[in-house]
């Protein structure tokens, strides 16, 4: 059966744990989101964007040079990076700006690790003539250059974050104090499957069209289900699209790739689902990296997308009842992933689904020969060309 959701828990993971100043505004959003989701005026505009604007359904692809380089299973990519702006993340910011404008408000916030919610959060706002304020770690800010000016000519104000890590976290929290201060004005679009409820069940179920989507095209095209979904996993929202609506398909494994970083033994990764221990951490109670006093260690990943120290509620939960299985990819070998799709398929990665890419080669290992596999391709890798040239000399 589907995961039960009590109140905003997933098992025991999940919840509200947010100021007085937030309940009014996660009341108001979880009792539009209610309507809306009954509402076919909303959905007929959702799905006009999400098929004219952003360009669903993306293909299932049959990559076959990298499945006869691995022999032993059958790889299809569910082609997330050819949507508009790059990435995922338009489904859930399209959904998000509707409710926004039905709940009447004039100004979007975000936060944004590799740029790429940014860049889908400015997208939207724009469409909307809305006012759009990204907030975005000054180290992000850095190996994201490309993001950034895509965010600016969008018209959105990127605020740069100086504090802690200077990463995806520090955007989130600042984002949240923007939001405690402005939330009669402003809805924040959360990029992941993270806060507090009702956003990781409304960002998993804008982001559940991955999934739809992929299920029915390998149903056309290999007339079975897949054996294996396959996604990286920073807060959790490309893989949790695609896994949620398989959630009944006891035969299909979920696996989901963490950053090792420098590796899950140094202190230098972004495994939570591994190394992490039960917290709360932006409003939701998950699996966070933190020290023995419980403060939040900084998470690494040369993956900006990952660098993350929690993880969504539900995949503590997949992971809680052996739903899903989880692994962890280092930096280096996220790389060889980066340039093995590159070479073999002509397709330029982004660096966070580069880590599921890299981990097909242990996977062919394990699987029974002839397994079929679905990987989402989350991004493309135009945004870590630059940052990936600087670590890999062609000269």
């Amino acid at each position: 059966m589907r995961a039960k959701l009590r109140k905003g828990y997933f098992g025991q993971f999940g919840g509200q744990f947010a100021p007085e100043t937030l309940m009014f505004a996660l009341e108001e959003l979880e009792r539009e989101y209610s309507k809306a989701r009954q509402d076919k005026k909303f959905k007929v505009e959702l799905n006009y964007y999400l098929k004219d604007f952003a360009g669903r359904p993306t293909p299932l692809y049959l990559a076959p040079n990298l499945s006869k380089s691995l022999k032993r299973i059958k790889v299809y990519l569910k082609r997330e990076d050819l949507l508009h702006t790059g990435a995922h993340k338009i489904n859930n910011t399209l959904g998000q700006v509707l409710l926004a404008r039905r709940m009447k408000k004039q100004r979007i916030i975000a936060e944004t690790g590799a740029g790429q919610h940014g860049v889908a959060t400015a997208t939207v706002a724009a469409l909307f003539n809305m006012s759009c304020d990204i907030y975005m770690g000054e180290e992000d800010i850095a190996r994201q250059s490309l993001n950034v000016f895509r965010m600016k000519m969008l018209g959105a104000k990127v605020i740069p974050v100086n504090s802690g890590s200077k990463t995806l976290k520090d955007a989130t929290s600042e984002a949240i104090r923007d939001w405690v201060t402005n939330v009669t004005t402003t809805h924040y679009i959360i990029g992941s499957i993270i806060g507090p409820y009702p956003f990781p069940m409304i960002v998993r179920d804008f982001q559940s069209i991955i999934g739809k989507e992929a299920r029915q095209q390998i149903l056309k095209i290999e007339k079975k289900l897949p054996d294996y979904l396959v996604a990286c996993v920073g807060g959790g929202s490309n893989s949790i699209g695609l896994f949620n609506p398989f959630f009944n398909d006891r035969l299909v494994k979920f696996i989901g790739i963490e950053a090792a970083g420098k590796g899950v033994d140094s202190n230098k990764h972004a495994a939570s689902l591994l190394k992490g221990r039960t917290g709360v951490l932006h409003g939701s109670k998950m699996k966070v990296l933190q020290d023995n006093f419980g403060q939040i260690k900084i998470a690494h990943s040369i993956a900006p997308g990952l660098d993350y120290p929690g993880v969504g509620p539900e995949h503590c939960f997949y992971q809680a009842i052996k739903r899903a299985q989880y692994f962890a990819v280092t930096d280096k070998q996220a790389l060889e992933g980066f340039e093995m799709l590159s070479r073999l398929e002509g397709i330029i990665p982004a660096l966070e689904p580069a880590h599921a890419i890299y981990f097909l080669k242990n996977l062919a290992k394990l699987a029974k020969s002839g397994s079929v596999v679905i990987l989402c391709l989350s991004g493309r890798g135009d945004k870590d060309v630059m940052s990936v040239s600087k670590i890999l000399n062609y000269d």
